[in-house]
């Protein structure tokens, strides 16, 4: 277990460091500086340390095991580049739906998704690893339509033009005038 504390602490340092210089790229400093900060709370960093694999996040081997995951319960809600953070009870309290992502949050997310595919994918990683993950996760019932449009046009903008035209695309189209 002492291995993966430094293990784990690697990895989300890694993480953090990435998203960071992806946030910095498009202009977002004070989001960059403060990504996944609760990733290092005791509630977030044990759970990481217990269920460390390296090539997965330590969340979903703790849903494997229990059915639900404390940290990823913990870590969504106080991180508002999570689709999940954005959900509320529908007009009619009928039921739980999504909340259309201030840009900047959608912003930090793909720079968040794209770290995470190069962290977890390593030299396997390409421009598309992200949309791939994307089309093949089950878990969007709750985004709302426009933030999972938005986010699937960015995804697919990256696989097919690459880190250079999305980013820059992000940062004069989605972020111009959102700040």
């Amino acid at each position: 277990m002492n291995q993966n504390v430094w293990k784990h602490f690697k990895v989300i340092t890694r993480h953090k460091w990435e998203v960071m210089k992806n946030c910095f790229r498009l202009g977002l400093y004070k989001q960059g500086l403060l990504h996944d900060l609760s990733k290092y709370s005791p509630t977030e960093f044990r759970i990481g340390v217990k269920y460390f694999q390296g090539d997965r996040s330590p969340n979903a081997a703790e849903r494997d095991e229990l059915g639900y995951s404390t940290a990823w319960m913990h870590h969504k809600g106080r991180n508002k580049h999570h689709f999940e953070y954005w959900t509320d009870v529908s007009k009619d309290r009928m039921q739980l739906v999504g909340v259309k992502m201030p840009p900047r949050y959608l912003a930090e997310m793909f720079a968040d998704r794209v770290a995470a595919s190069k962290i977890y994918k390593g030299k396997d990683y390409t421009d598309r690893t992200s949309l791939d993950y994307f089309k093949n996760g089950t878990d969007y019932a709750l985004m709302h339509p426009d933030t999972y449009k938005e986010l699937l046009f960015l995804l697919t903008m990256l696989a097919e033009k690459g880190e250079k035209k999305t980013f820059h695309y992000i940062r004069k189209k989605i972020l111009k005038n959102s700040k």
